[in-house]
């Protein structure tokens, strides 16, 4: 089906540079236009309206945790300095700290990620999307064992998001160069 042809190349270079993108070309093809990949596809899409819903339900609670801080934070200050005085306002802060402290460590001992915002959204964004994907009923095992069939190890699908080491690839690449 798909075939090199090597007889137009002019040095040993042209043909290295030519086995070495033919290597990273998808070996999988046939599973390019078959109606897996289409299913895969229709899953993809259907994977990505769930995780855009659950973004905006992690960012709405994270801004309304926002605007709670912020009237808590007013009322501290309106009783710091008209009601009441720091004297009596300074353990009232101290427990309230403390109480965020243990919240924290709560959260780190249950998820075992880092108590920061960017593990706290995470962790509330995995759980609303596991929620909505069991609401709508999607299947996350079909769609791994899909993903398994149109994708080798080594090419990954269109709407994968990863950080790419290319430090690992090196060594595969400079390979297939010697070929």
């Amino acid at each position: 089906m798909y075939s090199l042809q090597f007889h137009n190349l002019k040095n040993k270079f042209d043909l290295q540079v030519v086995k070495a993108i033919y290597g990273l070309l998808p070996t999988n093809l046939q599973a390019i236009h078959g109606p897996l990949v289409k299913e895969l596809e229709e899953m993809e899409r259907w994977k990505s309206a769930i995780d855009t819903k659950a973004k905006k339900i992690v960012q709405r609670e994270l801004w309304g945790g926002l605007a709670c801080l912020m009237v808590q934070t007013a009322g501290f200050i309106r009783l710091t300095f008209w009601e009441l005085s720091w004297d009596v306002m300074e353990p009232i802060c101290f427990y309230v700290t403390s109480l965020y402290f243990m919240g924290g460590y709560t959260f780190f001992l249950r998820t075992a990620k880092e108590p920061s915002f960017q593990g706290f959204f995470q962790s509330r964004f995995s759980s609303k999307q596991k929620k909505l994907m069991k609401r709508e009923g999607f299947d996350l095992d079909k769609y791994n064992k899909l993903r398994e069939a149109c994708y080798t190890r080594q090419e990954t699908s269109p709407s994968e998001n990863f950080i790419l080491d290319e430090r690992a690839k090196m060594p595969i690449l400079e390979h297939k160069m010697k070929l």
